[in-house]
């Protein structure tokens, strides 16, 4: 039984430093209609919307009019990271009884190890929610509590730690996931990097029926949308918590009328995107340019696209790949053959990555034509 939505992440300079800033992030992408999402019947995911066209019905239905729409269901949350504050927002304005939120415990973060609360519990206080922080979630002091409070679902998304099977055999009507993939591709803790990494060209939502096997419980619907060539797995966790709001507001519609099915995940089609490891990151220059561009895009977030230079960890944060140059015959992998304002192009086993921003061991993210003006860097010289 799963609880992640990528659940080894670590979080780069780039994303917004608290919570406000990255609500506001959030419904920044909805109102300019980024978003394209199709719904289907969990045993053929159909394709997205065509580009261009807006994702107003989606939005309208379960955010414009969410206060408006409610048959009373009891809700319990289980989340902890930040992907799950759309469908939180959400849950808090859909009328529906939201319970309480489980999260994790306050942790130590940074250098100094300073306490710190859930992007869900910084919320959950400010919306006046109900919390609970359990260090063991499946402890007995754990299900008595949760068991008195006797919600009609229960709702996990990028919770944190595993359910158990008798938390998961509480008398209750559901416990759902929402998992970023479309089961059963992808059962694991990292969908959204191992999706860009492999050059899938479409992700999406999963909402199932949770089981004690991880992700391998019934599905009850998905939406769908296209990677695009540019996405990172900041951008496309950010889609994808966005596709989630619309995942789960069909759901508990189609559960409140109790006209849902459920379907068998295909056991012949699983695969897995397992917990990313510090050397998933390591740049083979040998591989081929667009190989290396994905492998940056997606695991910008944790644990970042590395090389070496002069024995210095070289993490690299954004590339753009070129054809191979007229002037370079052969093209030889992770030398480099120019460097300029643009960037630092560098040969692969098959064309060329244009190197534009990255941060040396020891020193801050920065453009190119920041390191360079600090940097004796100069083509033939090999990372």
């Amino acid at each position: 039984m799963q609880q992640g939505w990528g659940e080894n992440r670590e979080y780069c300079s780039s994303e917004p430093a608290n919570l406000s800033s990255r609500l506001r992030s959030l419904r920044s992408l909805r109102s300019k209609n980024k978003l394209y999402c199709s719904s289907e019947a969990p045993q053929a995911p159909s394709p997205c919307l065509p580009a261009g066209r807006e994702n107003t019905e989606c939005r309208e239905k379960f955010w414009g009019n969410s206060t408006e729409r409610n048959n009373g269901v009891k809700i319990i949350f289980f989340g902890s990271g930040k992907i799950g504050l759309p469908s939180l927002e959400f849950l808090k304005k859909s009328g529906h009884e939201l319970a309480c939120v489980v999260t994790q415990p306050d942790r130590g973060k940074g250098r100094g190890l300073k306490s710190a609360e859930t992007p869900i519990k910084e919320f959950a206080q400010s919306a006046g929610i109900n919390i609970f922080h359990p260090e063991n979630v499946n402890s007995g002091e754990s299900l008595d509590y949760l068991k008195r409070i006797n919600a009609g679902i229960s709702i996990v998304i990028s919770y944190g730690q595993i359910l158990g099977e008798e938390l998961l055999n509480l008398p209750q009507k559901l416990y759902i996931n929402a998992h970023a993939s479309l089961l059963p591709k992808y059962r694991g803790a990292a969908p959204i990097n191992w999706a860009i990494v492999n050059g899938d060209k479409e992700t999406g939502v999963t909402i199932m029926k949770m089981v004690r096997q991880m992700d391998a419980g019934p599905v009850l619907l998905q939406k769908s949308l296209v990677i695009t060539p540019f996405d990172t797995a900041l951008t496309l966790e950010d889609k994808l918590s966005e596709l989630a709001v619309c995942a789960l507001g069909e759901s508990l519609a189609l559960i409140e009328k109790n006209k849902y099915t459920l379907k068998e995940q295909d056991a012949s089609c699983v695969t897995f995107a397992p917990k990313l490891q510090k050397i998933d990151g390591k740049i083979d220059w040998r591989k081929n340019a667009n190989e290396i561009d994905r492998l940056i895009r997606g695991l910008i977030i944790w644990p970042g696209a590395f090389t070496y230079y002069k024995g210095k960890l070289l993490k690299v944060y954004q590339g753009e790949v070129l054809v191979q140059e007229e002037k370079v015959t052969p093209l030889k992998a992770g030398i480099i053959i120019r460097v300029g304002q643009d960037g630092i192009l560098v040969g692969t086993g098959s064309g060329c990555l244009l190197i534009k921003e990255l941060q040396l061991e020891g020193k801050k993210r920065m453009p190119v034509k920041e390191f360079i003006a600090g940097h004796k860097i100069s083509a033939g010289e090999s990372f």
